[in-house]
């Protein structure tokens, strides 16, 4: 894709989006694989230095954890490796069937931009599913929590209640 020849007659247009596009194709793409490299060693490091230190799992606080506390950082990878940068490269498809066949078969650019154009539709239409189930679980999960939560406070104020009444 980047050592295509282009013709001297393209538009500059065309040249533009095609240059935009291919440089952030690999930019997303590295910049997800550097936060990924970064994260990876991390995170053996410190749960490595935790068991030898003789520390039984339970005793390890969650928000401690270096996956909790770099959530953020591997939600993000994640979106830019995955969802961007497929988008991307969709995209640079389309645009190099343009810079490519341009001269030589307007057809072809039609036909690649026709396909490419429906697989980024049902792309984006499974990413906002998947996305929308992945919420509709956290959601569920921290009702249930909370509801766990104030059935152990309404028992504990029973109890305490009941504790007193002997008293």
């Amino acid at each position: 894709m980047v050592e295509v020849h282009l013709e001297d007659d393209l538009p500059t247009v065309l040249l533009v989006v095609f240059a935009i596009c291919t440089s952030l194709v690999v930019a997303i793409h590295l910049v997800a694989l550097f936060i990924s490299t970064c994260i990876l060693p991390h995170i053996d490091a410190v749960v490595g230095d935790q068991y030898d230190h003789d520390a039984k799992p339970s005793m390890i606080q969650p928000r401690h954890l270096p996956h909790v506390r770099l959530r953020w950082y591997i939600e993000l990878a994640w979106i830019l490796s995955t969802g961007v940068g497929i988008l991307l490269f969709l995209g640079q498809m389309s645009v190099l069937t343009w810079v490519r066949f341009r001269g030589v078969s307007l057809i072809a650019s039609v036909v690649a931009t026709a396909v490419i154009v429906p697989a980024i539709i049902v792309f984006i239409v499974f990413a906002v599913h998947f996305y929308r189930q992945l919420i509709a679980h956290k959601y569920e999960r921290v009702a249930s929590e909370i509801n766990e939560l104030e059935n152990a406070v309404m028992e504990l104020e029973l109890a305490n209640r009941h504790s007193s009444d002997i008293v």
